[in-house]
């Protein structure tokens, strides 16, 4: 996240930014479920979009505001970030979550408004099992473990075709297709289309997006190991010093 950028602008970007990845899934659904009958084909359709628009939102939206554009990656980056000091904010939370909501809202009507359909019609898409919710956990949690270890691994550079690529890999390989946003969840409720999620199957979507989350963050230190803290000393090699000027390195997101 740019520490630059004034906290009202990167809000605002988040909100923009989300609404842009929504109108993209919503807006590719639909267009794929009137060219074809083909489920398969749409599914293509969406998950193709999906990738593309992603990419080249958080390659456009990264160093103004991190280009979260998800509730979950937003308290990942907190979590993480409390122990080197580099975590954003809790009023940079409480500003980017309501605003990626406010975004995927938005960006559905936008959608709907595209193509004729009604502004706000709630979605009928019943998405409520528990095989559905394991792959939310999944999606979910890879996503997490992806944005953390690209961070803690010194690739953040890649993020834009590595999250990309993971959510159109998940799109196919988990159950759900991959919501793995709690605010994408609740925008997509918003639209009677291929994308939709009844109402009432968001709660429980969202209460397993959290647990993969966590799950995501576990495997991440697995992995990866727990970041320093910042009371905690930092060995340097006898005979070379630490430049003074030298950034410290953030795990607040991956996504810049």
């Amino acid at each position: 996240m740019s520490v630059a950028a004034p906290l009202a602008r990167r809000a605002a970007v988040e909100g923009t930014g989300t609404a842009a990845l929504v109108a993209v899934v919503v807006g590719s659904g639909i267009q794929a479920s009137e060219l074809t009958r083909d489920v398969g084909v749409q599914l293509l359709a969406n998950s193709l979009a999906t990738v593309f628009g992603l990419g080249v939102l958080i390659t456009l939206l990264g160093p103004v505001s991190g280009a979260h554009f998800n509730p979950a990656v937003t308290l990942a980056a907190w979590c993480t970030g409390r122990r080197t000091g580099q975590a954003p904010a809790l009023r940079d939370v409480a500003a980017y979550v309501p605003a990626q909501i406010a975004g995927a809202i938005a960006g559905a009507v936008l959608a709907d408004a595209m193509f004729g359909r009604p502004l706000v019609e709630f979605s009928t898409h019943d998405r409520s099992a528990g095989h559905l919710w394991l792959g939310e956990v999944v999606a979910t949690a890879g996503l997490v473990w992806l944005v953390v270890g690209l961070a803690r691994a010194g690739r953040a550079h890649l993020a834009p075709v590595a999250v990309a690529s993971y959510i159109g890999a998940a799109y196919w390989f988990t159950s759900s297709t991959s919501f793995a946003n709690p605010a994408v969840t609740i925008g997509r409720a918003f639209t009677d289309s291929f994308a939709g999620i009844a109402p009432a199957s968001v709660v429980p979507f969202l209460a397993a997006q959290l647990v993969g989350a966590a799950a995501g963050l576990g495997l991440a230190a697995v992995c990866f190991g727990r970041p320093a803290r910042v009371n905690e000393d930092v060995a340097v090699p006898h005979g070379r010093q630490q430049p003074a000027d030298l950034p410290r390195p953030t795990e607040e997101s991956a996504l810049t």
